[in-house]
């Protein structure tokens, strides 16, 4: 008895030493926390900024499955990084039933990734009736901004100006996240690049914050460097409402996923962590 009793042991720990997850969660300073903890802690928030590397699964996966949690405790808004203003109406459609799947994808600029990473998203808020907010800026105007500054986009006609943030747009060039935009692109950059990401992040921001209502939790999709570090699109928030309640999510991937680096910590609230080697979807 006690030699088989060693044995069951020895697989169990063999079995152990083997096992893969394929994430952690951490909270901001690096102590693992469960999914649970997380999302009661989501439940009591305004606004939940989700920062996604656009390629990892278990990104996406998480996004879908945070959703569909909160859902059964709040009245929930969606709205996503992947969709621009100028789409909204052909969004607003597909989940009217007003067009098909295919008709959205002919009527709407559709990342290329959509069908498996975002498509579920909308799917879920078109089975629950819930509204899904195009958030982000039409591209063409951070191009504009990128190559020519903020004074590029100033005479556009009123109808365009309507898919971006209210102008001016409030800039602070010294935020740590657009300042390491500069020094990651070194010379193939400009100071207006950071300029078309606070377009980015501050269009974003207004959108979140106009389809927001209180009583209402608004769970919002997009790359983590939108939202890392309470910059970006949080700072924008708090410039609408200095007392809105924020949550973020940043993820981060790693060779080792049983601690967070140094350099990962504070990022976010919380912190998806995922093997480097972990399959993208593109």
């Amino acid at each position: 008895m006690m030699k088989l009793l060693m044995i069951f042991l020895a697989l169990s720990f063999s079995l152990l030493a083997t096992d893969k997850p394929a994430y952690v969660l951490y909270k901001a300073q690096g102590k693992k926390v469960t999914f649970a903890k997380m999302l009661k802690d989501l439940s009591t928030q305004d606004v939940v900024l989700i920062g996604e590397l656009h390629n990892n699964p278990i990104s996406h996966w998480l996004e879908l499955e945070i959703t569909q949690a909160l859902a059964e405790k709040r009245q929930l808004v969606l709205g996503a990084e992947m969709f621009e203003r100028d789409n909204q109406g052909a969004l607003t459609n597909y989940l009217q039933g007003k067009i098909t799947a295919k008709g959205l994808d002919s009527s709407a600029r559709l990342w290329k990734n959509y069908k498996t990473d975002y498509a579920p998203l909308v799917h879920f808020a078109k089975e629950k009736n819930l509204s899904f907010i195009a958030t982000n800026v039409p591209r063409k105007y951070a191009s504009l901004v990128a190559r020519g500054g903020f004074e590029s986009i100033t005479n556009l006609p009123a109808e365009e100006k309507a898919w971006i943030a209210p102008l001016p747009i409030a800039y602070d060039a010294n935020l740590p996240g657009y300042q390491k935009m500069l020094t990651m692109m070194g010379e193939h950059t400009s100071p207006n690049m950071p300029k078309a990401q606070a377009l980015k992040d501050a269009t974003m921001a207004h959108f979140i914050f106009s389809n927001w209502t209180p009583g209402s939790l608004f769970i919002h999709y997009n790359g983590s460097y939108h939202s890392e570090y309470y910059e970006g699109i949080s700072w924008y928030l708090k410039r609408s409402k200095v007392d809105i309640k924020i949550a973020t999510i940043a993820t981060v991937s790693q060779k080792e996923i049983d601690s967070l680096l140094p350099e990962h910590l504070l990022k976010a609230d919380y912190i998806i962590c995922v093997e480097d080697d972990m399959t993208g979807t593109y």
